[in-house]
């Protein structure tokens, strides 16, 4: 779920935001780079005649027409990236977590000493990092 925004954006950010899926709708709509490229620069030149802009009502109120006009000029198909979400190949290759590596055979770790070594260490580090500041786990309190 790390795609999904949280927080609050500032009216830079949301005209950033803007004008990059206002870019992304191009690209789904020119398959011709030529093309797509005079599109974005025509995008651009639209972009930079308001940066200056002094009253703050006024840039809201083009940012509010800026939106409104890609939502009604979106593409009934967007291009998707492979691995993003929507795309075709999201989330196909799963990284394992690490703590898989906790229950490989003692012959398994033996073919690569020096990396479980420094691991163990990592881990003995990072366990007295987390008590030092979050303080030790009361025995009692376990759940079962």
């Amino acid at each position: 779920m790390a795609h999904l925004p949280l927080g609050i954006k500032t009216h830079a950010q949301r005209v950033c935001s803007l004008y990059k899926r206002a870019l992304r709708n191009l690209e789904s709509f020119y398959d011709r780079r030529h093309v797509y490229r005079y599109q974005a620069v025509l995008l651009r030149e639209r972009f930079d005649k308001h940066v200056k802009e002094p009253d703050m009502r006024k840039a809201v109120e083009l940012l509010k027409a800026g939106e409104e006009e890609l939502f009604l000029n979106q593409h009934p198909i967007p291009k998707y990236f492979a691995t993003s979400p929507g795309g075709v190949a999201y989330e196909r290759v799963v990284t394992p977590p690490d703590w898989v590596l906790d229950y490989w055979h003692p012959l398994e770790k033996a073919q690569y000493p020096e990396y479980f070594k420094r691991r163990e260490e990592r881990k003995k580090e990072f366990i007295a990092m987390w008590e030092k500041e979050y303080g030790k786990e009361d025995p009692k309190e376990k759940h079962h």
